[in-house]
């Protein structure tokens, strides 16, 4: 992992479910991190989404392109189900240097969040989200829709092909790249997300303030994400330090 970039990254099962079916991958050594949500309940769910992020792991090793290798992920889920219908969704980025590739299938989404602002890079594989592309639901209605979980792209589908999302960027410095399962942003507004990635002082204490803030906010479903940040130059760090926003996140950056 390039040493100007760091990371932080939780799972943890929430406070209304038994279990935790999301599975999270940080293999800094390769340049990636993914979030996957498993579907099936318990058991199902659970090795869906972790074998989708193994299977994740092992392509991208292998050389594989990130869209190539989601597509590897796949499969391996299909032949792990053996028809059982498991499934789960995954968000996933590569980087070489601080340019990246991210690829998702599912609801699980990408942000890229700065001290201003927060931009949604992922564009959700949902019923809902499909709706407000028509006009036919506001984002607001949206999130109170109890259809809102149906998702219409997942690893582990059947019925037809894998459709991937894909972006290319670049993490400028001051930035993060936020990976996260719909457990977070099911229970916190984006402004909400932004804020706290602004205040908070290192990238683990965002990553625990973030999963409990949607704690408090109900919890309902297991709640996972990741935190990549790119680090300022330490000239400007050090002519700016009390303002500077990933100065304070990433003074406890892993290598």
């Amino acid at each position: 992992m390039p040493e100007f970039l760091g990371y932080a990254a939780q799972s943890i099962v929430g406070c209304v479910r038994q279990h935790n079916e999301d599975a999270l991958l940080c293999a800094p050594e390769l340049g990636l991190w993914a979030v996957a949500d498993g579907m099936g309940g318990h058991q199902r769910g659970e090795v869906a989404s972790a074998v989708a992020v193994g299977a994740l792991r092992d392509a991208v090793a292998a050389g594989l392109p990130l869209q190539e290798a989601v597509q590897a992920a796949h499969h391996a889920v299909v032949a792990e189900a053996s028809g059982s219908g498991m499934g789960t969704t995954l968000v996933a980025v590569k980087f070489a240097g601080a340019a990246f590739d991210l690829a998702w299938a599912g609801d699980s989404r990408a942000y890229r969040v700065d001290a201003d602002s927060i931009t949604r890079l992922s564009h959700d594989h949902s019923l809902v989200q499909a709706l407000v592309d028509a006009g036919e639901l506001s984002p607001q209605e949206a999130r109170r829709h109890p259809r809102r979980n149906v998702v219409t792209q997942c690893l582990g589908q059947t019925h037809q092909d894998l459709e991937v999302g894909c972006v290319e960027g670049t993490l400028a410095p001051g930035e993060l790249l936020l990976l996260c399962s719909d457990g977070l942003t099911g229970e916190l507004e984006d402004d909400l997300i932004q804020a706290r990635c602004a205040s908070a002082e290192t990238l683990e204490e965002l990553v625990a303030q973030l999963l409990g803030l949607a704690c408090d906010a109900g919890g309902r479903d297991n709640i996972t994400c990741i935190v990549i940040g790119r680090a300022l130059p330490e000239t400007i760090v050090a002519a700016n330090r009390s303002k500077s926003f990933l100065s304070r996140l990433l003074k406890s950056r892993r290598s």
